[in-house]
């Protein structure tokens, strides 16, 4: 290996490396911060639900380092960390901004995804029941952040050249994240989709674990609000 080759490798460990590992920690450390503000609305929600209705379904799992789980009534969040780091395609809104332009290391950025399933598919274990990702918080090494998502999730946080994940702005995104699961409805799906079951599904199984469901199964599920292009 001529030494241009190798100067260029430890270029690359010393910038690229050690910076998409620093935004790494920065998540981690965040993900963690999520869970204990989760648990916190899990005791503090615990009182004031039985005083609604006793048999709400209210619970917190902790699934791991990179995964939990958080269940209101009919709907259950998971929030999970993705391990990677990554940066956007130059056409992507982050690039306009003179925060990024003036500093290209904070579009690299950490991942968390929140996604929506309905609660009695864990419940009754219906494997092939279908979670929608509401949205997705995107954290860069500064611990700047923004959200892209569904209503609320998609226009409240998108500052991202001033907007800081602490703990009060932790506990807004998820507020909007449950707020919004509980104001989106299951839709019937159409007809069609469930008009044939096969025998090996019947004789496998529960028929209940084999029919998919889902707040918009056969439905073309689109944002409601989303200025920074969530695919």
């Amino acid at each position: 290996m001529s030494g241009n080759s190798q100067e260029l490798i430890y270029k690359f460990l010393r910038e690229k490396v050690v910076l998409k590992q620093e935004v790494f920690e920065r998540t981690r450390t965040i993900f963690f911060q999520l869970k204990e503000i989760l648990q916190t609305m899990y005791a503090e929600m615990q009182k004031e639900i039985k005083k609604i209705d006793k048999d709400i379904l209210l619970e917190f799992k902790d699934r791991g380092d990179y995964e939990m789980e958080f269940t209101l009534a009919d709907d259950t969040l998971i929030f999970l960390m993705h391990t990677n780091v990554f940066t956007f395609d130059k056409e992507h809104e982050v690039w306009k901004s003179s925060y990024v332009q003036e500093d290209p290391n904070r579009a690299y950025c950490g991942k968390i995804y929140i996604y929506n399933f309905l609660s009695d598919s864990f419940k009754y274990n219906r494997t092939n029941d279908i979670g929608l990702l509401i949205g997705r918080m995107f954290v860069n090494k500064d611990g700047h952040f923004f959200v892209e998502g569904k209503r609320q999730l998609g226009f409240l946080y998108n500052d991202f050249s001033s907007a800081v994940l602490d703990n009060e702005n932790l506990r807004k995104v998820v507020e909007s994240a449950i707020l919004y699961s509980l104001d989106f409805d299951p839709y019937i799906p159409p007809y069609e989709q469930m008009t044939q079951i096969s025998v090996q599904e019947v004789m496998e199984s529960s028929i209940q674990s084999k029919i998919a469901t889902g707040k918009r199964l056969g439905f073309r599920f689109q944002s409601d609000a989303n200025p920074l292009g969530m695919p």
